[in-house]
């Protein structure tokens, strides 16, 4: 759930900063205060597309910030661990706007792509009321609900692994067929490449060793002189040799250890010095013993590299790739030589997996019916209170066209709506307001209480177009949401607003030439003198008091 949301200089905020608390929380103030400048904020870190016009006048940029409290087991907890960006049950999303950069998004003190925060956002939040971010008009949600409603997740994520199974075997199904219409030429390619490659007989590791083999080969003459000179210079030259000058050095050093047991330690280092300098030399000689130059080796090598790099060449890869590509081509063609049983066995299996999908779907498909039924009728007896009379709710399950099948059954899902009594159900996008979505909405949430997949529903005028006993019944099952989710509501209603366990005023001021707006957590007197003010308009008599005395007692009874 939500847990606090911090903002600065944006749109007409300076900085304001709200703890919020479980259950259900109102936000009210006069007409033009900025109460919906919360939620704009707070469907910016969301993600929605940032403007710097959103930025506070004479200011570089503007920061919103939210905190959510996330369950080990909720869908946004497995999406930040899929993520890499879970953090101990503490979720914190950021989102910078500035007048010249493009906007930043941080989640968890992460800076991540703002569709990241989009992604997380549909996990953690959902606005009902004229605003983008708002699931219900999606078919997808849609048929999320109505599966959620009637306790199909888990059948449909089985059905979704049948189908990706039924798609990869087609693929491997079309391929092979596809080979069958030059079956003969492929295999006679194929058995060329392939005996080719087994002639090569490439080993691993070889390449290295050809190339090093080649490289001394090739240059045997120049090691041979070199090692030679290099041989004298170390221990064969009576005089200039570097083991008899240390020998000379060695011995005159020792004939004056006599004088200065200090210069003992020096000498032993000398004298090991020596001795590996005459382990150097024997093992020079050593080599030019075991050197052999042999010219027709030489030329077998370089003819062995050059025809690795040939068939390298004519395959475009890498010759260390060659014994790789000799696997795959002799995979290929063991499947073409016998492409009749492979057919046969991938018809057989995708038999078996279309079975097991077919029986799935249709199971579903009959639940998805009985629940559409149920819910249309709980939904619809929930917008006649909700000052919807006459209006009706109906769930739309269409089945596919013949033959064809989807990753989530057999049908599509789609609610429709009528708003009045007499006229034809209808799209919910194309018939709905603002206020009837809203309501409607509201109705869903209602009847899926117990089943809702978002922690955090946010209602911005859900009572548009309502009043009286109607408002007093939204504020009454706003409240009863409230119990199992955190519900935010903006409300211009007293009835709606005296059903909150939390009541923030949204307030507008002037300080010079500038307008900020400010959010305030009212006490029970501030709430008593707020439903007053929402009553009885700027007179408050004590007669309205005394009506929002009433209307709170009667709201927390």
């Amino acid at each position: 759930m939500l847990t606090q949301l911090y903002v600065r200089d944006f749109a007409i905020v300076r900085e304001l900063s709200l703890a919020y608390e479980s259950g259900f929380t109102v936000l009210t103030g006069e007409t033009g205060a900025g109460k919906s400048i919360l939620i704009d904020a707070l469907a910016l870190v969301l993600g929605e597309r940032a403007d710097s016009q959103v930025i506070r006048h004479g200011c570089a940029r503007a920061e919103v910030s939210a905190g959510f409290a996330v369950k080990p087991a909720s869908s946004a907890a497995k999406w930040l661990k899929e993520n890499d960006l879970f953090d101990d049950q503490e979720c914190v999303l950021r989102r910078v706007v500035e007048t010249d950069k493009p906007s930043r998004g941080f989640i968890n003190g992460r800076p991540v792509p703002v569709q990241m925060l989009r992604e997380l956002g549909e996990h953690l939040v959902d606005i009902h009321g004229q605003h983008e971010h708002q699931s219900l008009l999606r078919r997808d949600a849609q048929r999320e609900i109505l599966d959620d409603y009637a306790g199909l997740e888990d059948d449909v994520r089985v059905l979704a692994g049948h189908y990706r199974d039924m798609e990869t075997l087609r693929e491997r199904l079309t391929t092979l067929k596809q080979r069958t219409a030059d079956r003969e030429a492929r295999v006679e390619w194929l058995t060329h490449q392939v005996r080719e490659l087994e002639a090569l007989a490439l080993a691993t590791g070889e390449i290295p060793a050809l190339e090093e083999e080649h490289a001394r080969l090739a240059n045997g003459a120049e090691l041979i002189e070199g090692v030679q000179s290099l041989a004298q210079a170390v221990t064969e030259d009576e005089e200039t040799a570097v083991a008899r000058q240390l020998a000379r050095a060695v011995s005159r050093l020792e004939s004056l250890v006599k004088y200065d047991h200090k210069l003992g330690e020096i000498a032993a280092l000398l004298n090991e010095a020596s001795i590996q300098i005459d382990e150097a030399g024997g093992r020079l000689n050593h080599y030019l013993e075991s050197l052999e130059l042999d010219p027709s080796r030489l030329q077998a090598v370089e003819r062995r590299l050059s025809t690795v790099h040939d068939l390298a060449r004519k395959h475009k890869v890498k010759p260390e790739e060659l014994p790789a590509v000799h696997a795959r081509l002799r995979t290929e063609l063991n499947e073409i030589e016998n492409l009749d049983t492979s057919l046969t066995k991938l018809e057989e299996d995708l038999g078996k997996v279309n079975t097991l999908y077919l029986k799935a779907a249709k199971e579903i498909t009959r639940a998805r019916q009985n629940a559409a039924k149920k819910l249309a009728k709980a939904v619809t007896g929930e917008m006649q209170e909700l000052g919807m009379p006459g209006g009706s709710f109906e769930v739309s399950v269409t089945p596919l066209p013949e033959g064809e099948t989807g990753a989530h059954g057999l049908e599509r899902i789609e609610f429709l709506v009528s708003a009045n009594p007499g006229q034809p159900a209808r799209p919910l996008a194309k018939v709905a307001s603002g206020g009837e979505l809203s309501r409607i909405s509201l109705a869903l949430q209602v009847v899926l209480a117990g089943t809702g997949r978002i922690p955090t529903l946010i209602f911005d005028e859900v009572d548009v177009g309502i009043g009286g006993r109607v408002a007093e019944v939204v504020g009454r099952k706003l409240r009863a949401l409230g119990e199992s989710r955190q519900v935010l509501c903006i409300t211009h209603l007293a009835q709606v607003a005296a059903q909150g366990a939390q009541h923030v005023q949204i307030r507008k001021q002037t300080e010079g030439k500038d307008t900020v707006a400010e959010a305030i957590p009212l006490t029970e007197r501030e709430r008593t003198m707020e439903i007053a003010r929402m009553i009885g308009g700027v007179e408050i008599s004590k007669q309205t008091l005394a009506h929002a005395k009433d209307m709170l007692e009667r709201a927390s009874a």
